[in-house]
């Protein structure tokens, strides 16, 4: 059993992290997800767009599954996400990049 800390979001996101959470439920993988609140829910419920709970069901399962997080207006925060990163020490985003043959990129090799 996998525990992952399962993150909704905002707006879409828990539209595309349910999405990916069936995806990865599908490989017959067994997971248990601990579902935590960050961005604006957070911000209403807590006072808090990044509430201490998230922070530590991250460190504590050390892998989690966000769906995109909206940064309430005046929270005090840059970014929800750029918090996140900080807090937690990460020090990489990773975006794939993918070349396929005939189609015009920007980057060629990649």
């Amino acid at each position: 059993m996998h525990k992952v800390t399962f993150i909704p979001g905002d707006g879409i996101g828990p539209e595309v992290a349910e999405a990916a959470q069936r995806v990865l439920e599908a490989t017959g993988v067994e997971f248990q997800w601990d579902v935590v609140i960050i961005g604006e829910k957070a911000q209403e419920m807590f006072g808090t767009p990044l509430p201490d709970e998230a922070l530590q069901s991250i460190k504590k399962n050390k892998v989690a599954l966000k769906g995109p997080v909206t940064t309430p207006v005046g929270s005090g925060f840059r970014s929800v996400n750029v918090a996140l990163r900080q807090k937690l020490d990460l020090y990489a985003c990773l975006r794939p990049y993918k070349v396929y043959p005939g189609v015009p990129t920007l980057y060629k090799n990649v």
